[in-house]
């Protein structure tokens, strides 16, 4: 059952998923979804009640989450437009010509290709290129340092995510979203470290949100950035 309640200005949309327990829990996933647990029987207006009066927690998880969900706008790959590598802001230039090639010239993305339809194919391999060569190196001190923890990550790879710059999975493996190679490079330490953080504390518990702070003290900053300059 779907329905949903208004907190100000804001409408709370949420799943009931009816279960023989004893008390009613909410959850927000990394979609955004809100999900309610609740025993058989239990009324909508307890459910609607128990929701307003955890708006506001509801509400900061979605926000939390959103930082992960990539929000850059579709490109059309044309010369004289604006792409990010690493933070910085490279004004896209076309070369027609057999050897097709990708580099960084000055303030520009150099793209050399047979015809114009081939540029979005041969960026797209550049950029996945370049996460693939940075993210491990970047991701390496901060993997040493966690293991004072006694955790380590089963591997580290890359995977095209609509919606999240990074995942951990219950087996270790740490999964980034390639698209963090044109966010700042503190932007992408802020990530390994959150999915470092939840091979120690699997949920956004309190002793997560603090062992984040130890090994990141300015995680905030670069989190509000990577919001913003894939805005």
């Amino acid at each position: 059952m779907t329905d949903f309640i208004q907190f100000g200005s804001k409408r709370i949309d949420y799943r009931v998923i009816y279960s023989n327990r004893k008390s009613l829990g909410i959850s927000v996933t990394p979609e955004l979804d809100v999900i309610v647990k609740v025993p058989v029987g239990a009324s909508p207006e307890k459910v609607k009640e128990k929701l307003r009066k955890k708006a506001a927690w509801i509400i900061k998880q979605q926000s939390f989450f959103l930082s992960f969900h990539p929000k850059t706008p579709a490109r059309r790959f044309v010369g004289g437009e604006t792409h990010l590598y690493l933070g910085r802001q490279y004004q896209l230039k076309v070369i027609s010509g057999t050897n097709e090639a990708v580099k960084l010239k000055g303030r520009f993305i150099e793209v050399t290709a047979i015809n114009k339809s081939r540029v979005r194919e041969l960026m797209t391999k550049w950029y996945l290129q370049n996460a693939k060569a940075k993210f491990s190196v970047i991701a390496e001190p901060f993997i040493s340092r966690f293991k004072k923890y006694k955790v380590q990550p089963s591997s580290l790879v890359l995977r095209e995510m609509p919606t999240r710059w990074g995942s951990c999975t219950p087996k270790g493996k740490i999964i980034l979203n390639p698209e963090l190679i044109k966010a700042p490079k503190g932007c992408i330490e802020y990530v390994i470290v959150h999915e470092l953080c939840h091979l120690v504390h699997h949920d956004h518990t309190q002793k997560f949100i603090d062992l984040q702070t130890k090994e990141m003290p300015d995680w905030e900053k670069w989190k509000s950035r990577l919001e913003k300059i894939l805005a």
